[in-house]
């Protein structure tokens, strides 16, 4: 029987896939969370065998929650789930240590597929993230965007500002100082060679990174 939970901060979503993996043979639901926080913590109780997992969450994002979750225990597979098929997101989960990724467009079939071969312990990328992926690293291709450059706790402080966080909230959320946050953000600005969060977040909007529309200044 694989034990399965699912992370997604909208119900709707977390019933549709419940329903879908329910028809499959051998699988059981134990947990459901709503962020990034509470996934971790039920994992660390629970031991799923895999998380199905997205990434804009509110809080601890599937980011920062597929990193812990995979430090804490390598037994615990995590497929990523997620509106976001372009970079910098595919290689920063993956680093992070996600062993599989789907975007929420895929049919039943994949789901199931990514969910038999990540349990045997292998990995799966959905066929149009793999493409995306693979054109990019050619010659010509499309280099990604600005975003790919910042490592992955620069990913996961620069989507906290872009949601409103303050530096307090996000070192708590981080277990990092206040400090440290300044010079995490000092870097993204500088790597992104943006001056200030307004353009942080418009460069956010603009390939995708969160959901918004175009701030005007």
């Amino acid at each position: 029987m694989i034990k399965i939970m699912l992370v997604d901060d909208h119900d709707i979503v977390r019933t549709g896939i419940r329903l879908i993996l329910e028809q499959m043979a051998g699988v059981e639901i134990i947990a459901e969370c709503a962020d990034g926080h509470q996934a971790v913590l039920k994992a660390k109780d629970l031991k799923p065998d895999v998380v199905f997992m997205d990434v804009n969450m509110p809080g601890l994002s599937g980011l920062e929650a597929t990193r812990r979750i995979t430090e804490y225990s390598t037994d615990i597979r995590v497929i990523i789930l997620t509106i976001h098929a372009e970079n910098p997101f595919p290689k920063q989960l993956l680093d992070a240590g996600a062993t599989g990724y789907l975007t929420k467009g895929c049919g039943a079939d994949e789901l199931g597929a990514a969910l038999n071969k990540v349990y045997a312990g292998g990995r799966y990328i959905g066929t149009d993230i793999a493409q995306l992926m693979a054109l990019s690293m050619l010659p010509g291709g499309d280099g990604g965007t600005p975003f790919d450059q910042l490592t992955n706790r620069e990913m996961e402080v620069m989507m906290m500002i872009v949601q409103g966080k303050k530096a307090k909230e996000i070192g708590h959320i981080l277990n990092i100082n206040d400090k440290t946050v300044a010079t995490y953000k000092y870097r993204v600005l500088e790597k992104l060679g943006i001056q200030n969060e307004v353009h942080l977040t418009r460069l956010a909007i603009r390939h995708g990174i969160v959901e918004g529309k175009e701030l005007t200044l």
